[in-house]
């Protein structure tokens, strides 16, 4: 009798628990569904590699090694344990059941407890870098916390029940169930018989199963959902080059809004993203504008989308996102979807007439979407590959675009880009006044003066009007007639590229330059391009095929490196400097090219090249990029003055970069901590041509 209510009771609390459990994820489900359908590629050997390097071996995960190795313990630990899981239910069931292993079944015994003490280890450390270390990253209290004593409850629950079972049956302490059997020894000791043991069984094996539910529906409705989500995302991550951002198609007549101004403008594959999170922090912790005070929190920014989502959602389908309903009946959600449950019979516009909140103002403000550099920081350390920027970016489309709204600094860097081809409004007549620096000893044809070509140089417009970004033109110029390379450039019929107006939000200006750009590229016959700028050089390499641009495109720390190793350019000058390299966020993160500018400099002869703590794919921005060189800093410290400091701790006689935008940066930051008469700022084309 009591075997038949135990399996009656078992079934019950098991069916209410997948209940809720569903519910909450196919709530989740219908919740993304509201986002707009994406165009995913099809390439299926591409996603596996994503999910093999990403999902399996937790490529982006091991970034940091600490809490990396941790995961790793629990996500395959957890797998082991199913199995040991299923035999643990039936055992609950059929007295004494175990897994047809047969001679093996001791292994899979040994395998199963070694792994239930790796994971308590692992929770145990978990914990301490939380409660104890108190990473800065991570957040604390009882949210945080509770998915940990879920975890080792679960664990502690397996090992009792083990060892009240060995007791029950009268089965003997073995090697091949070290815990267990040593758990069932003390109780022994202390007077626990077969009888009591039969009973404390069933106490923790239920206790197992309650927890194990409890878990399952927990999960979904928490920041761990990512264990559903994210290998979903991962799958569905666009395969386009880092950082691209999806073009608007601006014939489509229908379209009355541009950019996106509510949470369900964006694509299902976005709001993904929202669920997949798992508010590690390291997007926070390696975030410039973060770092440096300001509002934006890269984490904050996500969560807060996704909790608005979730109320979103709630208002438009009725269904309570948070289960059982009864114990979450005060949270917000849960009382939207009953306003909006009971509102729908009586007027079609039910989820406006229960929440109306807006996305851009009461979710996320404009401060927090201005402070943006779009520097990839938070997406190269995402390991769920949570994709930040395009979400900021399209919601700075709606406030340039549909609403007209932007700081007066980038109004104006626009306006001049739309009048005269640069941000500074200066008379596009005076492109050609850098040639004047080179006091004519090297010749500079334009496209319709030079007889044939190899390359366009695309000065930029860095290059052409800066005066400090002059001197890296010249210095590249030199560096081409060293090397015997034929080359031209456009003079005053170049424009600018468009990614400042791409990465303000006016995605319709960037286009109309894009067209114009490759209508010019196209009418001289332009089948290579090379630019000293890594912003222009992402936008040619990566964005303008989109629109028609067939060309080859290089950055000039790519063909310089690759002329020193072809020995057309021979360094054998001494320049007798301690240099740290900046890497650019649009030539690394971005490009992936973080060796050739290092080759450069490490060829030089009296070059010595340190490297700063935080490099490589980690280095920060210099603060200038998504438009921000144009506006100036309101919060905290300024980005630039705080890589400074970073450069100036390896104790260098200059920094150098390779690219215009970081090179003035850098360069103000020299000032501003007054250091000016020590440290030197320089592009490696200066520094390589100092040597030749």
């Amino acid at each position: 009798m009591l075997a038949l209510i135990n399996l009656i009771a078992f079934f019950l609390v098991l069916a209410y628990g997948l209940y809720l459990a569903g519910h909450v994820v196919y709530s989740r489900y219908l919740f993304i569904k509201l986002g707009k359908k994406p165009d995913v590629k099809d390439d299926f050997g591409a996603r596996i590699n994503l999910m093999l390097d990403n999902v399996i071996f937790h490529k982006k995960l091991l970034k940091d090694k600490k809490s990396g190795v941790m995961h790793v313990v629990m996500f395959y630990g957890f797998i082991i344990l199913q199995f040991g899981a299923i035999e643990l239910i039936i055992k609950g069931l059929s007295k004494g059941f175990e897994l047809p292993f047969g001679s093996a079944h001791k292994y899979f015994s040994l395998m199963q407890e070694v792994t239930t003490f790796l994971i308590l280890a692992a929770v145990g450390y978990a914990f301490y870098r939380r409660y104890i270390e108190k990473l800065k990253r991570l957040k604390r209290g009882f949210k945080s916390g509770i998915v940990l004593l879920l975890i080792s409850s679960l664990m502690a629950t397996v090992l009792l029940s083990l060892a009240f079972e060995l007791i029950w049956l009268g089965h003997e302490g073995s090697v091949f169930a070290p815990i267990s059997s040593v758990l069932a020894g003390l109780f022994t000791a202390i007077g626990v018989g077969p009888t009591a043991a039969a009973a404390l069984f069933y106490v923790f094996w239920w206790l197992h199963l309650i927890i194990l539910l409890g878990f399952a529906i927990y999960v979904p409705q928490s920041k761990h959902a990512h264990l559903l989500f994210a290998p979903v995302n991962v799958w569905f991550k666009k395969l386009d080059p880092p950082g691209k951002l999806n073009s608007i198609n601006f014939e489509d007549e229908s379209q009355e809004v541009f950019g996106v101004g509510k949470i369900e403008d964006f694509t299902q594959t976005q709001l993904i993203d929202l669920y997949a999170c798992v508010e590690c922090g390291r997007c926070t912790n390696m975030c410039p504008a973060s770092g440096t005070g300001k509002m934006l929190s890269p984490m904050d920014l996500i969560t807060k989308m996704r909790d608005h989502l979730t109320e979103k959602g709630a208002a438009v389908t009725s269904r309570t996102p948070w289960m059982p309903s009864f114990a979450f009946s005060q949270t917000t959600a849960n009382q939207i979807a009953v306003q909006s449950s009971q509102v729908a019979a009586a007027s079609e516009g039910a989820a406006a007439e229960v929440y109306d909140k807006n996305l851009i103002g009461d979710v996320i403000t404009e401060q927090e979407l201005w402070a943006c550099t779009t520097c990839r920081n938070c997406e190269d350390q995402c390991p769920v590959m949570n994709e930040h920027v395009d979400k900021i970016i399209d919601m700075r489309r709606y406030l340039v675009m549909t609403e007209g709204s932007m700081p007066a600094e980038a109004q104006r860097a626009l306006n001049n880009i739309e009048r005269q081809g640069n941000p500074w409004g200066i008379n596009r007549k005076d492109r050609l006044k850098w040639i004047e620096g080179l006091n004519g000893e090297y010749e500079v044809p334009t496209v319709k003066q030079a007889e044939e070509f190899e390359y366009l140089f695309w000065v930029g417009s860095m290059g052409s009007f800066d005066l400090r970004s002059q001197k890296i033109s010249q210095a590249f110029v030199k560096l081409m007639h060293e090397a015997g390379v034929k080359f031209a450039i456009l003079g005053t019929e170049e424009k600018n590229s468009g990614d400042t107006a791409r990465r303000i939000g006016n995605e319709f200006l960037f286009q109309q330059l894009a067209q114009e750009n490759i209508a010019l590229f196209e009418g001289y016959e332009v089948k290579k391009i090379v630019t000293c700028d890594p912003h222009a050089y992402n936008t040619f390499k990566n964005e303008y095929p989109e629109f028609g641009l067939q060309a080859e495109v290089y950055h000039h720390s790519e063909l310089l490196a690759q002329w020193v190793k072809e020995g057309r350019l021979n360094p054998t000058k001494e320049v007798k400097e301690r240099i740290t390299y900046h890497d650019s966020c649009y030539l690394g993160r971005y490009n992936e090219i973080y060796d050739k500018p290092r080759v450069i400099l490490e060829a030089i002869p009296g070059v010595e090249v340190v490297e700063m703590k935080r490099s490589g794919c980690d280095s920060m921005c210099c603060g200038a990029g998504g438009g921000l060189m144009w506006m100036e800093e309101h919060e905290g410290t300024r980005v630039n003055v705080a890589r400074t400091e970073q450069a100036l701790e390896v104790n260098p006689t200059a920094i150098a970069s390779a690219c215009p935008y970081c090179l003035t940066m850098m360069n103000d930051g020299v000032k501003m901590k007054e250091q000016e008469e020590q440290v030197k700022t320089r592009d490696v084309a200066e520094i390589l041509a100092d040597a030749i």
